[in-house]
């Protein structure tokens, strides 16, 4: 059964991307969407007052004049009982006595609609050029003219109010009649400053939009420089950080980037260089090696052995080195694959065990080695890659641990997980360098022969099988590597399944 590792790749977009075309950058956008708007505001005020002066002021005249057409009305109605003449004469005195002349003027007209007398001074045989007078006569209720006045051309606002005696007889007319001149002057002086205002609001706007823009624009003219510092492979370089807003967690991520692409760079030439070395080493041996044989004719037995030794073990860590390499390149294109089947994860921990104690024994170190033999260890998974988990964490305590001369592998289980922990006692690893020790092509202070990539292969398979590795270490102490598993029975909720053997079919001693 096999299990592969997908990496999630975009699918390409079918549909053509149209990219619209933006006038003036962000700047223009900005600019226009926010006038837009701005504008559409201010024309809506501008409206709103505009409606309401002119209602305000005309509302305004039009109660002052009915109110005084209709006092006159009411105050003359009194007179309207008695002769003509003491109507007239107290016509006369009431036009006399008229306290708002140079506001308005006050006439009397007769049931005929022609002018009796004014406040003008006119008297007799004019008819009023609005059509107040006449609608007033006609319904025995005032009446309100509001337009141009068609003596004059000039705007107007005329009220009529008619006279009933208490017969009620219809007399005449009381009308009262204004110039609009001045309220419409003071209309659209208010509608001027109203306008004036609108415009120094929108300079303010304009200039306040300007300085956010630029606080905005500038920053990332500034970003998209470094961006093409970085894609021309000036790595490292770094911004500003002048706002501690969304434009500022920008720049730190941008600066992130940066810091990390240089890392990253540093540490594939580091790779590139230590993989040379190690190639190289082998290499040379191996070389060197055949032309001692092919000289020396194999003459010597025991040189003809030794040499034959060297060249097997050194292609062997070519092997071993160009195997990392390859599992290293499937990993970063998503190709890794697992051989699933349910084996015991102990027969393959100690096997890899076994193949390093006499190795280890031989340079001096003592393995120490504890297993809950009460337990059982099946896990869903490939047994082989597994196996190389296992090696490489062994080969790198031996190499980083040799100082401590010792090397302790414990195997249990807890709560559904089988847990492995090889433990050195050699220099431990710097804590600045623990967070990166995973990582390809992370070699650290260390001077050890490697190519830095052990560590993210192993962890890799071990994620592949639902587990996790951990690495806890002291300077000076040694390291502790944990790999933590599911079994088989937790294996199944995450899709790694295999045929779990009942005890009556497990190998004896592991029931």
């Amino acid at each position: 059964m096999n299990y592969r590792k997908h990496k999630t790749q975009p699918e390409k977009q079918k549909a053509e991307i149209h990219v619209q075309h933006s006038p003036g950058g962000i700047k223009g956008r900005w600019m226009m969407n926010s006038l837009s708007f701005v504008l559409v505001i201010l024309a809506a005020v501008l409206i709103l007052v505009s409606v309401g002066v002119s209602g305000y002021y005309y509302a305004n005249v039009r109660e002052k004049l009915v109110g005084t057409s209709e006092s006159a009305a009411s105050f003359f109605h009194k007179y309207l009982t008695g002769t003509y003449d003491q109507f007239y004469s107290a016509a006369e005195q009431y036009i006399a006595d008229f306290e708002s002349p140079d506001k308005m003027e006050l006439q009397f007209i007769d049931r005929s609609g022609r002018v009796m007398m004014s406040t003008s001074g006119l008297t007799g045989g004019g008819a009023p050029s609005t059509e107040d007078a006449a609608q007033a006569l006609n319904e025995t209720k005032t009446a309100v003219f509001t337009g141009p006045d068609s003596l004059s051309d000039e705007r107007v606002m005329s009220v009529t109010s008619p006279l009933i005696s208490s017969r009620g007889e219809l007399i005449g007319g009381v009308r009262v009649i204004t110039s609009l001149s001045i309220a419409e002057k003071q209309i659209w002086i208010i509608i001027g400053i109203a306008v004036l205002l609108s415009l120094i609001f929108l300079m303010l706007v304009v200039a306040s939009n300007s300085y956010f823009i630029k606080s905005i624009v500038d920053p990332v003219l500034k970003i998209n420089t470094i961006a093409k510092d970085i894609a021309d492979g000036r790595y490292g370089v770094r911004l500003q950080k002048t706002y501690d807003d969304e434009i500022g967690e920008l720049c730190d991520t941008i600066n992130y980037m940066s810091d990390e692409i240089s890392r990253a760079e540093r540490m594939k030439n580091d790779f590139i260089s230590s993989v040379s070395h190690e190639l190289r080493t082998p290499l040379t041996a191996i070389g060197g090696w055949s032309e001692t044989l092919i000289a020396g004719g194999g003459e010597d037995p025991e040189e003809v052995m030794q040499g034959l030794i060297i060249i097997q073990k050194e292609a062997n860590r070519l092997t071993r080195m160009v195997e990392e390499l390859l599992d290293f390149a499937r990993i970063e294109s998503g190709r890794m694959k697992l051989e699933v089947e349910l084996f015991d994860l102990s027969i393959e921990l100690y096997e890899a065990v076994y193949m390093y104690e006499n190795l280890l024994q031989k340079s001096g170190m003592k393995v120490g080695y504890e297993e809950d033999e009460d337990q059982t260890y099946y896990i869903n998974g490939d047994r082989h890659r597994m196996k190389q988990v296992f090696l490489n964490i062994l080969d790198n305590a031996a190499k980083y641990g040799a100082s401590g001369k010792r090397i302790d592998i414990v195997l249990g289980r807890k709560e559904g997980s089988i847990i492995v922990t090889v433990r050195d006692y050699g220099v431990g690893i710097p804590e600045a360098e623990l967070p990166f020790v995973k990582e390809k092509f992370y070699k650290g202070s260390s001077k050890q022969r490697g190519s830095g990539i052990g560590l993210a292969v192993t962890e890799e398979i071990v994620t592949l099988h639902g587990g996790t590795l951990s690495i806890d270490s002291t300077q000076g102490a040694g390291t502790t590597v944990t790999v933590v598993l599911p079994t088989a029975e937790a294996q199944n909720a995450l899709g790694i399944t295999g045929a779990i053997p009942s005890t009556a079919h497990l190998p004896e001693g592991e029931a």
